[in-house]
């Protein structure tokens, strides 16, 4: 029975790699490399340990630092792959960012069409 995993990211909107907003980055690398699925999810309010304050979503800001989860879920092997080609650019990253996985007991993995 194969093992599967979630791999998820912590950062900010406002994060960039190579001129790119860091998300974008990732979902679009994570494409090229076949990743079975990837969702970004962004926070309304939150911290990290290079934060000064809290950020939050406010209705007159217009450029928001908001927190963004960025979530993919495949074959733990496949996702350990795709961390150790990414982790070189998180870490030349001048902002902070995290990074973690977790084995899942996956139910249903159907692909459409």
């Amino acid at each position: 029975m194969e093992e599967y995993s979630v791999l998820r990211f912590y950062a900010s909107t406002t994060d960039k790699i190579h001129n790119e907003l860091l998300y974008e980055y990732i979902v679009y690398k994570a494409k090229e490399k076949n990743i079975s699925g990837v969702t970004v999810y962004r926070g309304v309010m939150g911290y990290g340990l290079s934060s000064k304050h809290v950020n939050t979503s406010r209705f007159w800001e217009l450029v928001e630092k908001l927190p963004v989860v960025i979530e993919m879920v495949d074959k733990t092997e496949v996702l350990e792959e795709f961390y150790e080609y990414i982790e070189p650019i998180l870490k030349e990253m001048p902002k902070g960012c995290m990074a973690y996985m977790l084995p899942v007991n996956m139910k249903l993995m159907k692909k459409g069409g």
